[in-house]
């Protein structure tokens, strides 16, 4: 690294490294360093009349006091802080003093990973504390942490920059009180939900994310090149029509957390790279998924929270089970006072227009009715409802409704004014099946590129017979959204998708 792009911390903090390898101490030891304790553990655990315990801890300095021969420090592991006091004579029984006069007073820095070894006791102050018996260095830190103070209960040098947060994550969770939690919660959801499918004996599979047909939803692929096949491939949209394929081959129950990439927009609420669990049951329809979907969400929900109460924002949003149930067509009447109910294209079109809605020429029926109710009528439902019975158009992979063929049984859940899962009773009539992708080809050839392609294995393989199936997908960030009381989505990934980062020299800073 060219010596100019360091800061002047960075300067010396490098020269503190070089004077710790002179002093005989490696920086970055190899060898395992055991650990006994940690830090919330041994605070819950503390008894002032239990034995004096002994512990070996290690973790990160994140502050210090020094007070001439004594000194306290904050040390951070994975689990919490602690504060260890730091006796000259303690550290250093011998006439060697160097360890503690040089190494921790002047060498050591915030952000340094130590490990340490002695007992836990209480202070004066009444802080439960570990007495440092021996110090070692453990990893040091040439990077100065951005930690956060206060002067007159005001936080200043806070990291709290979103762009500088997202982009070095690692740095945010290390400085920022909470950001952890919401990664813990993120694993229970996730844990929550697997105990649900695996308790009714359904089966967590893998599906291929490299595909040569992006089929399963409407959406824009990402494309790359496969050298050896000299094929195209496609990055997965979705992996709906690979499980169908599992429930043809005779599979009760399949579900899969699938990384999921669309080549669309980034917003508050989607990502590029995302993540999506979808589950399909044979002999079920959307009615049987309704209740099992809203189940789910209230285990969830106090599996994770302890409640079925969430706040996200200024809304209380509750998970109890049962949940609104209303037509698509009955949402649209609701808050645009129009009943769209047999409409054909052009008709959709004037009401579009009616409505100050952009439209565009590529746009089928299904296309204009999904822009009306996502303008009108999505951002209306804070609390959970299931909005049902889409119209065909919409819904080239479900089976058409029982008793209006114009309509499918298809389902949404909306909560917080977004979708968060959608569900199908699944199209298993590959007649019907091959003339919706038919239909998906025209918009394809009218300019829609997130109209499906044909996909001619999955049409053989429902002509092989697919049992009636159920099958819901539900958007894995976008629960941990509402889980988490977060309002972005960035907020829930660990290491969301940024622009590339602008790098410049200080000398063509200083030129310009």
């Amino acid at each position: 690294m060219d010596i100019s792009e360091l800061s002047e911390q960075e300067i010396v903090r490098r020269n503190s490294l070089e004077q710790i390898k002179a002093m005989g101490i490696e920086p970055y030891p190899a060898a395992e360093y055991k650990v006994d304790g940690y830090a919330t553990e041994i605070k819950e655990n503390f008894s002032d009349d239990a034995p004096v315990r002994q512990v070996s801890i290690a973790g990160r300095i994140m502050s210090r006091r020094i007070m001439g021969k004594a000194s306290f420090m904050e040390l951070k592991d994975s689990t919490g802080r602690i504060q260890v006091y730091v006796s000259r004579d303690e550290i250093c029984p011998d006439e060697n003093k160097d360890l503690y006069n040089v190494l921790f007073k002047k060498l050591l820095d915030i952000g340094d990973f130590i490990g340490i070894t002695g007992y836990v006791f209480r202070t004066q102050m009444g802080e439960i504390t570990i007495h440092a018996q021996s110090l070692t260095l453990l990893s040091k830190s040439l990077r100065p942490l951005p930690i956060v103070k206060m002067k007159d209960g005001v936080a200043y040098d806070a990291f709290d920059d979103p762009e500088q947060r997202f982009r070095q994550r690692y740095v945010d969770l290390v400085v920022n009180e909470g950001v952890k939690d919401i990664f813990v919660k993120r694993n229970k959801v996730y844990t929550s939900m697997r105990e649900y499918f695996n308790a009714q004996g359904y089966m967590e599979v893998e599906t291929p994310v490299l595909q040569s047909i992006p089929g399963g939803a409407a959406a824009r692929p990402f494309i790359t090149h496969h050298n050896a096949l000299d094929i195209p491939l496609y990055l997965r949209i979705a992996n709906e029509l690979y499980l169908k394929r599992l429930i043809v081959g005779g599979f009760e129950g399949v579900y899969e957390f699938s990384k999921n990439f669309r080549n669309e927009g980034m917003d508050r609420t989607h990502n590029p790279e995302f993540t999506c669990m979808e589950i399909y049951v044979s002999y079920k329809d959307y009615n049987w998924m309704m209740e099992f979907t809203e189940k789910m969400l209230e285990k969830i929900a106090l599996d994770v929270n302890g409640t079925t109460d969430v706040k996200v924002g200024d809304n209380i949003i509750s998970f109890k089970a049962p949940f609104k149930r209303v037509t698509m067509i009955e949402a649209i009447k609701e808050f645009t006072g129009i009943d769209i109910t047999g409409m054909d294209e052009d008709a959709l079109r004037d009401v579009c227009k009616q409505l100050h809605i952009e439209t565009d020429p590529s746009m089928g029926k299904g296309k204009l009715i999904d822009e009306i109710f996502g303008e009108k009528c999505e951002g209306n439902y804070i609390q959970p409802t299931f909005i049902t019975d889409y119209p065909i158009e919409m819904s080239p992979l479900t089976k058409k409704h029982r008793t209006n063929p114009e309509l499918t049984e298809r389902f949404e859940l909306m909560v917080n004014g977004k979708e968060l899962c959608n569900a199908y009773s699944e199209l298993n009539d590959p007649i019907d099946q091959r003339y919706r992708f038919e239909e998906q080809l025209r918009l394809s050839e009218k300019g829609d590129d997130e109209a499906m392609f044909i996909d001619a294995d999955f049409l053989r393989a429902l002509e092989y017979g697919m049992p009636p199936t159920s099958g819901m997908g539900i958007g894995m960030d976008r629960l941990v959204m509402l889980m988490t009381g977060q309002t972005t989505i960035q907020e829930v990934l660990f290491f969301p998708q940024m622009r590339p980062e602008k790098r410049v020299k200080k000398e063509e800073e200083s030129a310009e």
